[in-house]
C-alpha cells in the first residue's frame, strides 16, 4: 500500500460560525478561529477542514456561495484568511477547504445572468428545463423538501435545485463553467491551502434524459437516486479536474458522496483512478432510519453497524482509502448517538474515539467532539436555525403525519442543529463563545461541558484524544495494518484486528451500559503483549477473558508467534 501523509493525519472540522467568536456579533469568525490555533495544536491535528467561509447569504449556511473568491463578511476579510493560513502554516497545521460546486447561490452573479435571457452567455451554466403541461420537468423533489425544479416567471422555464431553491444547480456539462471553477480551485491552491472536501461532489453529474424516479410513497416527490448520484459522467469531471488542477498540487481530497457503495467508492478513489484521495460514504449514518429516514428512526442495531463498517473497511482494503468520522456539520452529536450522552459521558466518549481512530482511514474530528460535547434539547421550534430541520417541522406537522411531540423527539435525535451550536470553551457567559448575542442558542450543560475544565485533567476526554492521536503516530500498524472483524455475532462487543508484519493490534470496545464478557479468539496467537490506551483502569491485564465494565474499551499490541 502506498503512503502518503494525507494517511497519516488527523482532520479537525471547524464550523465557523460555530466555533469562536472574536468580535461580538454573536457569529463565529476567521479571528476567533485564529485565537484557538493553540488549543488545536495542542490537541494534535494535522488539518482543519473549514466549512464554508465564503460569501452568501446564508440559506443554507454558507453552503450557498454567492462568490467563490470572497469571504462572509460576517467571518472576516480575505487578509484575515491569509493571516489564518499563514498562522496556521506556522503551527505546521495545513487548511482544507469546503469546495461547493455542484450549485451556487441564485445571488451569485452567474446565476444572476443567467435569468437575464435564453440567449445569455451563462445561461447553459445552470440546468433549465421546459415544464410538461403545467408541471414541473420531471417529478424529482429536493433534498430539503418538495420539487427540485422552480419556475423562473420571466422566461417560464424551470431551473434544477436538488437543495434549496437558493441553490441552482451547476451545469458541469458546459465547459466554460467547467474552466471557470478549475481556474478557482487553482487561486485558492496558489494561495496556499492544502486540499479540497468537495460538497455532494458524486451529484455534478446528472442523467441528462431527466427522466422521471420513482415514487416511494412517503412523498408525491421522488428521490433521483442515482439519475442525479454517482452518473458514470462524474469521473469524467472528476478526471479532468485531477489532471488540470489536483494532480499539480500534494494536497488532501475528499469527496462527499451520499448513496455510494463501496465498489463505487473505488471508483472514485482507487489509486490508478486519478480522481479523489478518499469519499465521505453515509452508509453508516443511515444505521436505525425507519421509513421516513432519519425522521423515523428505529432502535440502534450494533450487528447492521458492524457490518456496515466492516464492509467499507474490508473491500477498500488494498484498492482506495477510508474516511473515518462519525459526526460533522450535518449529523447529531456522536456521543449522544453511538454512546450514552448521560451517565457515561465520558467513557462512551473514550471508548468511540478509541473504536473510530484504530480503524483503516483518515480519522475526521468534528469541533467540541473531543470535550464530549452533545445533542440539545431547545423548548421551542423557533429556536432552531437548520433549513432541513424547520422544512422537516413544517412538512410533518402539515400533513398530520406527525404530532409536534413526535416530530421534535426526532429533531432532538438527529437534527443538523445538534452539532451547530457554539463550541463549548468555558463556564463563563455564553460558554466563553461570544461576548455577544450568539446567533443559536448555547447547550446549557455548558456549565460543566467545556474545554476549559478538561485541558488540565489528565482523566478528560479531551487528554484522551491527545493520547489515541499520538498513539496514531507512533505506531504505523494503526495507519496501514490490514482490518479483520472479531467476534461477529456478539451484540454488544465491537472488536477488530489490524495486522501488520508480525504485529497485531487488538481492539476491543462494548457498546453498551452493561458488563460484558469478551473471549479471545483461539485463532489469535501472540508471544507478548502491551496495552497501548484503556479509557479505565486495568486492573487485571489478561487478554484471554475480561469482563469489559460499561462502554469499555482496550487497545492490545501483540507480537505474533513464530
Amino acid at each position: 500500500m502506498n503512503k502518503y501523509w494525507w494517511k497519516e493525519s488527523i482532520v479537525y472540522q471547524i464550523y465557523p460560525r460555530s466555533f469562536k467568536d472574536s468580535n461580538g456579533d454573536g457569529i463565529g469568525d476567521l479571528r476567533g478561529i485564529i485565537e484557538k490555533l493553540d488549543y488545536l495544536k495542542e490537541l494534535g491535528v494535522d488539518v482543519l477542514w473549514l466549512s464554508p467561509v465564503y460569501e452568501s447569504p446564508n440559506d443554507d449556511n454558507g453552503y450557498d456561495i454567492s462568490n467563490y473568491k470572497g469571504i462572509m463578511k460576517e467571518f472576516g476579510t480575505i487578509e484575515d484568511f491569509d493571516l489564518l493560513l499563514a498562522e496556521a502554516h506556522n503551527r505546521k497545521i495545513k487548511i482544507m477547504m469546503d469546495l461547493v460546486i455542484n450549485h451556487s447561490s441564485d445571488e451569485h452573479q452567474w446565476f444572476i445572468e443567467s435569468k437575464k435571457s435564453k440567449t445569455n452567455k451563462y445561461r447553459d451554466y445552470y440546468i433549465w428545463r421546459d415544464g410538461k403541461d403545467g408541471l414541473p420537468p420531471n417529478n424529482w423533489g429536493g433534498c430539503f423538501g418538495g420539487s427540485a425544479w422552480e419556475l423562473d416567471p420571466q422566461s417560464q422555464m424551470y431551473y434544477l435545485h436538488l437543495f434549496s431553491k437558493k441553490q441552482p444547480d451547476l451545469n458541469w456539462e458546459n465547459e466554460n463553467l467547467r474552466k471557470e471553477i478549475f481556474s478557482m480551485m487553482k487561486w485558492w491552491l496558489e494561495k496556499g491551502i492544502d486540499g479540497f472536501r468537495m460538497d455532494v461532489i458524486n451529484m455534478i453529474g446528472k442523467d441528462q434524459s431527466y427522466p422521471d424516479g420513482i415514487i416511494n410513497g412517503i412523498s408525491i416527490y421522488a428521490d433521483p437516486g442515482n439519475l442525479s448520484k454517482n452518473h458514470p459522467k462524474v469521473h469524467d469531471y472528476l478526471q479532468e479536474m485531477n489532471k488540470e488542477v489536483l494532480s499539480k498540487y500534494d494536497i488532501i481530497t475528499v469527496g462527499e458522496a451520499p448513496d455510494v457503495t463501496p465498489s463505487q467508492a473505488i471508483e472514485f478513489v482507487g489509486e490508478d483512478r486519478n480522481e479523489l484521495n478518499m469519499v465521505f460514504e453515509f452508509e453508516h449514518m443511515s444505521v436505525g432510519d425507519g421509513p421516513e429516514g432519519k425522521w423515523g428512526e428505529t432502535t440502534f442495531d450494533l450487528g447492521e453497524f458492524k457490518t456496515i463498517m466492516s464492509k467499507w473497511q474490508s473491500k477498500l482494503q488494498g484498492k482506495g482509502w477510508n474516511s473515518l468520522y462519525l459526526n460533522n456539520h450535518d449529523q447529531p452529536r456522536m456521543v449522544s448517538r453511538f454512546g450514552n450522552d448521560n451517565k457515561y459521558r465520558i467513557e462512551s466518549a473514550k471508548m468511540l474515539a478509541t473504536f473510530l481512530h484504530m480503524l483503516t482511514g483518515t480519522p475526521y474530528i468534528y469541533q467540541g467532539e473531543e470535550i464530549g460535547m452533545t445533542n440539545v434539547k431547545f423548548d421551542s421550534i423557533n429556536d432552531y436555525k437548520d433549513i432541513e430541520t424547520l422544512n422537516a417541522y413544517k412538512g410533518f406537522t402539515e400533513s398530520g403525519k406527525k404530532s409536534h411531540n413526535e416530530i421534535m423527539d426526532a429533531i432532538y435525535k438527529r437534527g443538523r442543529d445538534n452539532a451547530r451550536t457554539p463550541f463549548q470553551w468555558n463556564d463563563k457567559n455564553n460558554a466563553g463563545f461570544t461576548d455577544g448575542n450568539p446567533w443559536i442558542k448555547v447547550n446549557p450543560n455548558y456549565k460543566y461541558i467545556n474545554a476549559q475544565a478538561q485541558l488540565d485533567d489528565e482523566n478528560s476526554i479531551f487528554n484522551y484524544y491527545k493520547k489515541v492521536i499520538r498513539l496514531r503516530k507512533k505506531y504505523e500498524i494503526i495507519v496501514y495494518g490490514d482490518y479483520n472483524l472479531i467476534l461477529e455475532d456478539n451484540k454488544y462487543i465491537y472488536s477488530y484486528t489490524r495486522k501488520l508484519n508480525d504485529e497485531i493490534l487488538l481492539v476491543i470496545c462494548n457498546f453498551c451500559e452493561n458488563p460484558v464478557l469478551f473471549s479471545i479468539p483461539k485463532d489469535i496467537k501472540y508471544d507478548r503483549k502491551e496495552l497501548l490506551i484503556s479509557n479505565y483502569i486495568v486492573d487485571i491485564d489478561s487478554i484471554d477473558e475480561i469482563m469489559l465494565k460499561p462502554y469499555e474499551a482496550r487497545v492490545y499490541l501483540l507480537k505474533n508467534k513464530a
